[in-house]
């Protein structure tokens, strides 16, 4: 379980997070929606620690992590995994190289540490390209590599920044999908950062709609294509 208590953000004078209160339920899948610029990879980010709220509280599995040391963070890291929006792949690392890369850290190696990979990168369908380097594989691949980077560490929860921005709708389509298979596969609770509107509601439970820095409605996909706030019917709206 992800808990978000009063949340606040402000860079200089920028007030980004205005009083965030969320609760994401254990094995859920909730979409964190809305326009670009409103703040949600800044919230994703707080919660393991990539940026500090400037007050409020994050707690993980009932664990307060506001205050956590760096090495703390990279503890709770391990189990609560950030996906990139870009795939943030090492150019000089070959695919099971750069999967290895987050074991080596976690202490460990030798046979275990390919056999995990390996393994991972079966699990996302991902076979023959152990030896490739990122430049090699297309943009959709290499997020997948990414997101197989994170796996590979057993996390609980999984957060997606932007998850199908830059790709086209067959590789949107995986995407969706492949969220999908492991949150049945793996149980894992999981935040979903996007202004695709579509994506979240194929592949979330709950959808909170985030407008500047404040959360503005939660509920169900239906529920929220279905509101009658006036800044969800205007995003619907544009949408369309």
């Amino acid at each position: 379980m992800i808990e978000i208590q009063n949340l606040y953000k402000r860079f200089a004078e920028n007030e980004v997070l205005r009083g965030i209160n969320l609760t994401i339920k254990q094995g859920e899948t909730l979409a964190i929606v809305g326009r670009s610029g409103e703040g949600k990879s800044v919230l994703l980010k707080n919660i393991v620690g990539l940026i500090r709220p400037t007050s409020g509280r994050i707690l993980l599995d009932g664990e307060d992590i506001t205050d956590f040391s760096e090495d703390e963070l990279f503890k709770t890291r391990r189990t609560c995994g950030y996906i990139f929006q870009q795939p943030a792949l090492f150019d000089f690392l070959n695919v099971i190289e750069n999967v290895c890369f987050g074991l080596k850290r976690a202490n460990i190696s030798g046979e275990k540490k390919l056999e995990i990979a390996r393994k991972t990168l079966s699990l996302l369908n991902l076979h023959n390209i152990e030896e490739k380097y990122p430049h090699q594989l297309s943009f959709g691949m290499q997020k997948r590599v990414s997101l197989a980077r994170t796996l590979a560490l057993s996390p609980k929860s999984l957060l997606y920044d932007e998850p199908t921005t830059g790709l086209d709708p067959i590789n949107t389509g995986m995407v969706n999908e492949l969220i999908i298979d492991l949150q049945k596969k793996l149980e894992v609770t999981s935040v979903i950062v996007t202004h695709d509107m579509s994506s979240a509601s194929l592949v979330a439970n709950r959808i909170a709609f985030l407008s500047k820095g404040v959360i503005v409605a939660i509920g169900t996909p239906q529920e929220i294509k279905l509101s009658q706030h006036p800044l969800i019917k205007e995003f619907m709206r544009e949408i369309e």
